[in-house]
């Protein structure tokens, strides 16, 4: 198929199949670098965003690992769910995210496509010759590092007939005199395929190949910038305040700095092709040299406005978010030394506080099993992650105080809250994969029964009723509602038999799909697993006293 003498299939399969490599490429890429960093990334963006200042850095540095800054927006928005990191610390993040981002232009710039297939060759052998996790990662790197340059050629030698074609130089034209058509179609085409760096590349050969003319190619490039904003935008749909205010700041803040640049278009496409003849730059090096211009001075111009930022964001957004607070509250280092007592009493309040966040998260699993609302689930993961982490910082804490010397009440006492934070973790993992199969329910539209639900909430009640009871005999040292638990884990256990059954004849005479009671059978497995460490935690408490 031709069209004025360009052959139309080539054209699209090689732009396709090209942008397909690249965008592989780029994915694979950024997983094998997060893999070789380890799960560092988000202590990263904790450690290091005590003010706006650090927040740029640390989000240049987990966009660079992650190649991508929707990844990194992601990131930031959970650690301010989480209580780890403010929203204003969040924006410091977002804006070095999008510094962090300007690199696999300025990659594309070295011009080493000819060695694309070389890169992916060591990165395949790296992967399945060597039998080591750290080199499988380094070659993960390598593979997406010269598939990105591979899809790039593609690209560029599939759109290489377009300079040819008059209406193709018209439109560039057009673009030249009207900068907002080059934002629109840059910004457009960035929603279509999802990410900047596949855009900007694309903007790298057009120019390259003298398709498009800098004039032409700027505005577009500014475009692209707001277009990857919406990702971020869609993530945060039916998603927190906190998602959905990072997503805004985000919007806003990339919209604001094309707004500045296009009011100075004309003088800055004059310093950006006066730089290019001064230093010698080749094509795809100029526009990774404007686009790092411009996102490095959008960021030194909005910073010291950060303050501002959230506090437009916060009244756009209006709303008190549910805010879950990661960071352990008592346990004090110095206690360990001072008191072992002291130290475990410390431990156990902090033990009491896991607790509490658990018995939340079970209740937020209930309501998504109930709604299936995408808040509800997110906030049950994020419970779940709270949980792990403060199941981490009291066993270290733990270990710690079993350096000392302790008595023999201290050492029950230890003992005791090893095995309760086991088995509050525990718990967490159960309500995560009660999400997980109400997340595969919703995915694979699986219809349980009205009864086979009233059965389970019936049971979520009793849950945690029973889980909670077990906290409130934790916290007083209470004998008598301990026995309480141990009565009414029993109750559970019987119902869990129960529904089975039930779930068993609902089957055989065809009122439940046989898939519906999978996932049934599994969430009361779960439920009945949960009401098997409440009991834990109450013989804990009774065999204490």
């Amino acid at each position: 198929m031709r069209f004025l003498d360009i052959d139309l299939r080539d054209l699209l399969f090689m732009f396709f199949g090209g942008l397909a490599i690249f965008l592989f490429g780029i994915k694979y890429m950024g997983d094998g670098l997060q893999k070789t960093a380890g799960d560092r990334l988000r202590d990263v963006l904790d450690k290091f965003t005590s003010n706006p200042v650090m927040g740029v850095l640390a989000g240049i540095i987990v966009t660079v690992l992650l190649q991508t800054s929707t990844g990194t927006t992601v990131l930031a928005i959970g650690l301010v769910n989480a209580g780890f990191m403010t929203l204003r610390q969040s924006i410091g993040v977002i804006m070095g995210a999008n510094i962090g981002t300007t690199i696999t232009a300025f990659i594309i710039g070295l011009k080493i496509s000819d060695y694309a297939l070389p890169i992916i060759a060591v990165g395949t052998f790296l992967i399945f010759f060597i039998k080591n996790k750290k080199a499988n990662n380094i070659g993960q790197v390598f593979f997406g590092f010269g598939a990105l340059f591979y899809g790039l050629n593609l690209m560029g030698n599939g759109l290489r007939p377009l300079r040819d074609l008059e209406v193709f130089a018209e439109l560039t034209v057009s673009m030249s005199e009207n900068p907002l058509l080059g934002v629109l179609i840059g910004t457009i085409f960035t929603v279509a395929v999802q990410s900047s760096s596949a855009s900007i590349g694309l903007l790298q050969q057009l120019f390259a190949q003298g398709a498009m003319t800098l004039d032409a190619a700027l505005p577009v490039l500014f475009g692209d910038n707001i277009g990857t904003t919406i990702t971020a935008v869609l993530a945060a749909l039916g998603a927190s305040i906190a998602a959905k205010r990072a997503a805004l700041t985000h919007v806003l803040f990339n919209l604001i700095g094309t707004i500045l640049v296009l009011i100075i278009i004309k003088p800055y496409i004059a310093f950006i092709a006066f730089i290019q003849d001064t230093w010698h730059l080749n094509p795809e090096m100029t526009i990774a040299v404007a686009h790092g211009i411009f996102n490095v001075s959008n960021v030194m111009i909005q910073l010291p406005f950060v303050g501002l930022l959230a506090i437009i964001v916060t009244k756009v957004i209006p709303g008190k978010e549910t805010v879950i607070e990661y960071k352990a509250q008592h346990l004090d280092p110095v206690l360990v030394q001072q008191s072992s007592s002291i130290a475990l009493g410390q431990a156990k309040k902090e033990t009491l506080r896991m607790a509490e966040l658990a018995a939340q998260g079970l209740v937020e699993a209930s309501q998504f099993v109930v709604t299936k609302q995408k808040r509800h689930a997110e906030l049950t993961y994020q419970f779940e992650d709270a949980v792990n982490n403060l199941d981490r910082k009291i066993t270290d804490y733990l270990v710690k105080i079993s350096a000392n010397s302790l008595s023999a009440q201290d050492s029950a006492t230890h003992s005791m809250l090893m095995d309760t934070v086991r088995d509050i973790e525990r718990v967490g993992d159960h309500m995560e994969n009660v999400i997980e199969l109400a997340e595969y329910q919703v995915t694979n539209k699986v219809k349980v029964s009205g009864l086979a639900m009233e059965d389970l909430n019936e049971m979520f009640r009793l849950t945690i009723e029973t889980f909670k009871q077990a906290i409130s005999a934790l916290e007083k040292n209470d004998i008598a509602e301990a026995r309480a638990v141990i009565l009414k884990e029993e109750k559970i256990d019987k119902m869990e038999r129960q529904l089975r059954k039930k779930h068993i004849i609902r089957l055989n005479e065809g009122k439940c799909e046989a898939s519906a009671g999978i996932i049934f059978v599994d969430m009361i497995s779960n439920l009945e697993r949960i009401g098997d460490h409440a009991l834990n935690i109450a013989e804990a408490v009774i065999g204490e006293e």
